[in-house]
């Protein structure tokens, strides 16, 4: 009996296998062109609720958010260029382009770092907004 419990959690754990890969947010490949011709580039896609900021990290959970005071949330998970966690104590002093996202409490709690292309793809204020004008 024991023997087809183990079989039926394999056979369980095969199938979900797919899923948990689908379930991560995977780069969306986009193709650009420039004067040397055309060039396609992997870009990480964002919620529609996240904002284009600027972020330097003074001393963690504290943060300078468009040169505005900020604060990370206990559980902020702050994802690098290349798509993996960052400590946020290790980006003391520099000033980085970012997305965000806050809690339900208006702590920053989702935030990714840009790479230079995504950067010149998000641009700092939007074009409909006030500030441009």
């Amino acid at each position: 009996m024991n023997r087809c419990l183990r079989a039926l959690n394999l056979l369980c754990l095969l199938t979900a296998l797919p899923l948990a890969a689908s379930a991560q947010t995977s780069p969306t490949t986009q193709v650009l062109t420039d004067t040397t011709g055309t060039v396609s580039v992997a870009v990480r896609t964002f919620p529609p609720k996240a904002v284009r900021g600027t972020l330097m990290v003074v001393a963690p959970p504290e943060v300078v958010l468009n040169n505005r005071i900020d604060r990370l949330s206990p559980g902020a998970r702050i994802r690098g260029a290349n798509g993996m966690l960052v400590l946020s104590a290790s980006l003391v002093g520099q000033t980085l382009p970012v997305m965000t996202l806050r809690e339900s409490q208006g702590m920053l709690h989702e935030v990714w770092v840009l790479t230079d292309i995504e950067a010149k793809l998000y641009p700092a204020t939007p074009s409909y907004s006030s500030a441009a004008q």
